[in-house]
């Protein structure tokens, strides 16, 4: 019947991240969520964090206003660290530090055509560490931003955005070159109501063009770089005493990064594309600290290397002039010989410059291969390498780097027109890590094109990066003063070295679902049941204080997710999403991150005569303890001005509750904030 609502004629919707073949929502053996441009310009969402709460299941916190922190289902408070973050492709996700720079990500929002978020593992595609989740950063197409565009946006905590670019073409080409920038002061108060450090700045240039080769070959190129500072308050704690010398560890950050992808249609049956990128990460971090003498001690520093926590006790029973003795004799001599230097002026205050800074460079060669074996098999198989370097004093003594090399493959194998069965494998070899193999099988029925259930069993690995499991960690204090005789630096004796064997974090996840699309409704939807484990999790905080890495800790994540896509009208759209989060870890700190309910609501609205609304609700019960609500409206204006198209627009934020943001120190002066936006296209 023409209205029954499962039957329709229009061309299917595709996505590409989940299995990296084209297939149809309903096809997909996981959960997907994509976030169109329509909806990223109606949110009103400064970066991609914010727009990231529109995910089910995607708990977005912050350590403080510059550093915010993103992850599916849970994880670790202070570093969310499992997930793949990608730009067209290309890994933004640094594994030096295990860690992704929301704050730095070097494309702006008005770049972005779409963003596709696989929920759930996925290293069969994309590698370790896409172990819970991948984020897709798709841009746009410079043939579709032909012309130019300039948008600012002024407001509250100090909001100073700006954005301009201009794309144009030829006849076997387009171009586009962006530029941007954003910069605002962070939180206000923190948890005893000082002022809080933590604004920031940073500006960004992308160029971006795509070549038409011939009819067959296209050969597209990104180039990017971002500068800016992060503040960080001054948070070091000396051991020996309360000096008042020092200054605020600010952060210096500079990224650069280049890729080019050639694509080639060998028939209609068959096409590859070779893909090559590389970048850079540069994070200047040096601050001029204070503490005792002692601190700088070779006696101190060989007793922490034969027991940490009897030196750290020698260490706090110093002022006390009563250090507790030890039954080992070789640490009860150094400690009394650490105590007797702290009585010939250890005791004095000594300050010089600590250099906290980071490099990390990677190159990435990736080639794939796409083949319809027959009307209903189809494959898609590849090759990746990848060569990651970090570079720190403080952190590695110097440098390190890895190599992996990944094959990977999918096979889709449609049995008739309602059962697809899916599999994939993925194998992986580091230098670092070792190999590992991980598959994945689904089984998807089609009761139409349009509306599928799937049963879907996947593992995922992440591997330990370079920190957890090769860190070399300890400061060389540069200018001391005043100076010490014969000495210019010190090494503080606090030493933290990698166990060097850790193995890779190992995920077993089993899933139902259901996906439809209701033409005569114009309603999408998406429904899942989902039970992870997660064992081998190196849980440990970062912290250069008895750190010491291990596989031992595991974790637990089951629950139910909803999302709901309605084109009421041709002027409404209404999006809901939920997610109910059951969360256990051995380790307390990776379930802190987890809110048991979470989920969003949307209502988008043309008025007509060029006005337009969108009303955003946005919610978790207890994010770190601390319950998040806050509901966003933005209206806006479209006038024609002599050829060229300009909006004005306010974002009006409301905070329902009266909460810290994760943290007890990220506090605003108003539970409102408002912002305004002018943007011309011509």
């Amino acid at each position: 019947m023409a209205d029954d609502l499962f039957i329709d004629n229009q061309d299917l919707p595709q996505v590409l991240t989940a299995t990296r073949l084209k297939q149809s929502p309903a096809a997909v053996p996981g959960s997907m969520t994509v976030l169109d441009r329509e909806l990223i310009r109606a949110s009103g969402a400064r970066d991609i964090p914010e727009v990231l709460r529109l995910v089910p299941g995607m708990m977005v916190g912050y350590g403080a206003g510059n550093q915010p922190t993103v992850n599916y289902h849970g994880s670790n408070v202070n570093d969310a660290r499992r997930m793949q973050v990608l730009i067209d492709g290309r890994s933004v996700y640094r594994a030096g530090l295990a860690t992704v720079d929301w704050s730095d990500i070097p494309v702006a929002l008005e770049d972005i055509e779409r963003i596709e978020v696989f929920r759930g593992p996925n290293t069969v595609s994309y590698g370790a560490n896409a172990l819970m989740a991948v984020v897709n950063i798709l841009t746009r197409n410079p043939a579709d931003s032909h012309g130019t565009r300039l948008k600012l946006t002024r407001g509250a905590d100090g909001i100073n955005d700006y954005y301009a670019s201009h794309g144009l073409g030829w006849a076997d080409g387009d171009l586009r070159l962006s530029v941007s920038g954003q910069q605002d002061d962070g939180f206000d108060k923190d948890a005893v109501g000082h002022d809080y450090r933590d604004s920031r700045r940073l500006n960004r240039i992308n160029l971006s063009a795509s070549h038409y080769l011939s009819h067959d070959q296209t050969l597209d190129w990104q180039l990017a770089a971002k500068e800016g500072s992060n503040q960080r308050p001054y948070t070091y704690q000396p051991i020996f005493g309360a000096y008042s010398l020092g200054n605020d560890a600010d952060v210096d950050a500079k990224d650069y990064a280049g890729s080019m992808r050639w694509s080639i249609d060998l028939s209609p049956d068959h096409s590859l594309y070779v893909q090559a990128s590389a970048q850079h990460f540069d994070r200047q971090q040096v601050w001029r600290a204070c503490d005792a003498a002692i601190a700088f001690n070779p006696d101190l520093t060989r007793l922490w290397q034969l027991s940490p926590a009897y030196a750290e006790t020698v260490a706090r029973n110093l002022w006390t002039g009563s250090v507790p003795a030890s039954a080992d004799p070789v640490l009860n001599a150094l400690g009394q010989q650490v105590q007797a230097s702290w009585a010939a002026g250890g005791s004095s205050p000594v300050c010089g410059d600590v250099d906290q800074s980071t490099r990390e460079t990677r190159y990435d060669l990736e080639i794939q291969d796409t083949l319809n074996l027959t009307d209903s098999l189809r494959m898609v198989s590849g090759m990746n390498y990848r060569y990651d370097k970090a570079d720190s004093q403080t952190y590695f003594n110097g440098s390190i780097d890895d190599q992996t090399w990944r094959l990977f493959g999918q096979l889709e194998w449609r049995l008739d027109e309602h059962w697809i069965v899916q599999g994939g494998a993925m194998h992986e070899r580091s230098q670092l890590s070792g190999n590992s193999l991980t598959p994945r099988v689904a089984l998807n029925y089609l009761i139409t094109p349009r509306h599928g259930l799937r049963a879907v069993y996947s593992e995922a690995i992440r591997s330990p990066d370079m920190f957890e499991n090769n860190v070399n960690w300890s400061y060389t204090v540069k200018n001391l003063t005043p100076r010490q005789p014969g000495v210019q630096n010190g090494q503080f004796f606090v030493k933290t070295r990698g166990p060097g064997n850790l193995d890779q974090e190992r995920m077993r996840s089993r899933e139902l679902g259901y996906n439809g699309y209701f033409s005569d409704l114009d309603l999408s939807m998406d429904i899942k049941l989902f039970y992870d484990e997660i064992t081998g999790m190196i849980s440990e905080p970062l912290k250069n204080n008895q750190f010491i890495a291990s596989n031992a800790n595991k974790a637990r994540f089951s629950g139910s997710e909803a999302q709901f896509d309605w084109q009421l009208s041709r002027r409404d759209r209404l999006r809901l999403t939920y997610a109910y989060v059951d969360a256990w870890a051995s380790n307390p700190a990776d379930s802190r991150l987890t809110a048991r309910n979470s989920g969003s609501a949307g209502w988008m609205r043309e008025w007509g005569q060029g006005w337009s609304s969108a009303l955003f609700y946005y919610g978790d019960d207890a994010l770190n303890a601390y319950r998040y609500e806050r509901i966003d409206l933005r209206l806006a204006k479209r006038f024609r001005v002599q050829g060229s198209n300009l909006e004005l627009a306010a974002l009006w934020q409301q905070r329902l509750d009266d909460e810290p943001t994760t943290v007890a120190q990220n506090r605003y002066d108003s539970r409102q904030r408002l912002s305004v936006s002018a943007e011309l296209e011509f």
